[in-house]
């Protein structure tokens, strides 16, 4: 598995190595990769996916090196770039031809972006739009790779979920194909939908949250049939799995398909952003939110990805809440 199966490079066409794949074109002039690429790693010790970088904006150089499933198996996936150059990719695994041909869409490519939004009547939503422009929506095209961080992220913090994350893929991922020490695939769906739901609760992971794990893992095949369509559809499908809600669904289609329009309706904290960026009030509903939005139906998911990385944080009110694992109760 150490031995590369294929290898091009992106943006200027031409193959690399050997076993070149044919050429591809993407278009990487103005683009922040590593920004663009940040929000497929969940937590500095991701075990799946790592992103180096050196300087920020389209100038800067980096690395992104990820393992996941594709329909054709395991596969890793190594890109380089540096300032103003093309990115090289190389891939390692059974799965190693189908994630290089999704490289384009993971870097942004089918995204243009939104200029207008940088001369938006709203000055918040101006300046936001402006700092974020280097910024693209991609589509890494793996559902399931996308929604198994995200689920743990429900009812917890985000550096709980983070944790339990990493734990997960040390325990039941594999390792991962090419090189990379320590890089694991994420667990295999017919691997993870085995567990009984009081496997997890050491994890400090509930049922509540156990079983839609094991319930995504048992419909993982078709999540690749589901990455092809409009991403409304894919999110209503994705709905009448138990314990998959509107906030998983606005956190999974804007990475694994693009969706430029998706917003986590139901979490702790993003309306309160909005609303506090948008209308000066320090709490604010999802009702409110999305009547703050509705301006911005179509692209709304850009505009709270800008807002949230370059707004304000809204105040906050009272102590820290004492965290306190459910493995410990």
């Amino acid at each position: 598995m150490a031995v590369l199966d294929r290898r091009t490079r992106i943006a200027d066409r031409t193959p690399v190595g050997d076993d070149a794949t044919p050429d591809r074109r993407a278009s990487v002039n103005g683009v922040d990769l590593g920004a663009t690429l940040s929000w497929y790693r969940h937590g500095r010790n991701d075990p799946t996916t790592w992103i180096d970088r050196v300087g920020k904006g389209p100038q800067a150089a980096g690395r992104f090196v990820r393992a996941t499933w594709t329909p054709d198996g395991p596969a890793t996936v190594h890109l380089r770039w540096s300032s103003g150059a093309a990115v090289d990719a190389d891939a390692w695994g059974p799965g190693a031809a189908w994630l290089l041909a999704r490289v384009p869409l993971m870097i942004g490519e089918s995204d243009q972006g939104d200029a207008t939004l940088e001369f938006d009547a709203h000055p918040v939503v101006a300046a936001a739009a402006r700092a974020n422009r280097f910024v693209r929506f991609g589509a890494s095209g793996t559902l399931y790779h996308e929604l198994l961080p995200v689920i743990l992220q429900q009812r917890i913090t985000a550096l709980e979920a983070k944790h339990q994350w990493t734990v997960l893929c040390r325990e039941l991922g594999e390792e991962a194909p090419g090189p990379f020490a320590g890089l694991v695939v994420p667990p295999a769906p017919d691997v993870l939908r085995r567990q009984p739901s009081w496997w997890f609760h050491p994890l400090g992971v509930e049922r509540k949250r156990a079983q839609p794990l094991i319930e995504v893992a048992r419909h993982a095949s078709k999540f690749w049939d589901w990455a092809q369509l409009e991403a409304t559809e894919a999110a209503r499908l994705l709905r009448l799995i138990p314990g998959v809600g509107v906030w998983t669904t606005g956190c999974v289609t804007g990475p694994a398909m693009g969706d430029v329009d998706a917003v986590p309706v139901g979490d702790f904290h993003v309306k309160n952003i909005i609303g506090w960026n948008l209308a000066d009030e320090a709490r604010a509903t999802d009702e409110r939110m999305l009547e703050l939005l509705a301006p911005y139906t179509g692209r709304r998911g850009r505009v709270v990805r800008a807002v949230t990385a370059h707004g304000r944080g809204a105040p906050k009110f009272g102590p820290k809440q004492r965290i306190v694992s459910m493995s410990r109760w």
